[in-house]
């Protein structure tokens, strides 16, 4: 995050923490989004606090949602959606996408989502996790990396690394939704993702092509 205040009616919540509730990947939330109607300003906003999404949240009820990085719009992303419908308590989001379903089953909060509302991702497989913890932050070349190696197989348990590249002030992704969406379809199988530096999601693809995301939250900062 940048050196700036958060404003009054912004929430700061941590999405994807890992076991000992540390860790997870921060996340604006403006409650009245509606305060701020104007697209350029909400952009303006989520430059300022520097988080790697900021959602705004224009019908609370309804859980429609407007979600934006400290660069650009995206129609949809992971986190921000866990995290709201954790923070609304509600089993149904609005998006630019469509609905979202949402579940609350103990300490996790799970979305269901669907592999094309996800922004493309390189998807980047390594030999072991000692190879993805190595990697310098970011590793040289272009576009959204998801690095990726398996801590053990048959688990399902995954080591990863998110680098956006794309020079909006995030060097690395702590906990990256959309690429564990990713990587669960393209595995067809359950995974147990720990990602950045001790962050957690679960993900589990269904039938129809949808794929549950889940994972632990945390309010860090009432605005």
């Amino acid at each position: 995050m940048n050196d700036y205040d958060v404003p009054a009616g912004t929430d700061i919540l941590r999405v994807f923490c890992g076991p000992d509730g540390r860790h997870g990947n921060a996340l604006g939330v403006v409650r009245d989004g509606r305060s701020i109607p104007d697209r350029a300003d909400r952009q303006e906003l989520a430059g300022k606090l520097g988080f790697s999404e900021t959602v705004f949240v224009d019908d609370p009820e309804r859980g429609r949602l407007d979600i934006y990085t400290p660069g650009l719009r995206l129609p949809f992303a992971g986190h921000p959606v866990v995290g709201a419908a954790w923070l609304l308590d509600l089993e149904v989001l609005e998006l630019e996408v469509g609905d979202v379903f949402a579940r609350h089953d103990g300490e996790f909060c799970w979305i269901t989502a669907r592999p094309e509302w996800a922004p493309p991702r390189t998807l980047t497989q390594y030999a072991s996790a000692a190879e993805v913890d190595a990697l310098p932050a970011p590793p040289p070349g272009e576009g959204w990396l998801y690095a990726w190696a398996w801590e053990e197989e048959a688990a399902g348990r995954v080591r990863a690394r998110a680098f956006p590249r794309r020079d909006d002030g995030i060097v690395e992704d702590e906990a990256t939704g959309a690429a564990a969406l990713l990587l669960s379809a393209h595995l067809g199988r359950a995974l147990n993702i720990t990602q950045g530096r001790g962050s957690q999601i679960l993900t589990a693809p269904a039938p129809d092509g949808t794929v549950e995301i889940g994972g632990r939250v945390v309010l860090a900062h009432h605005g």
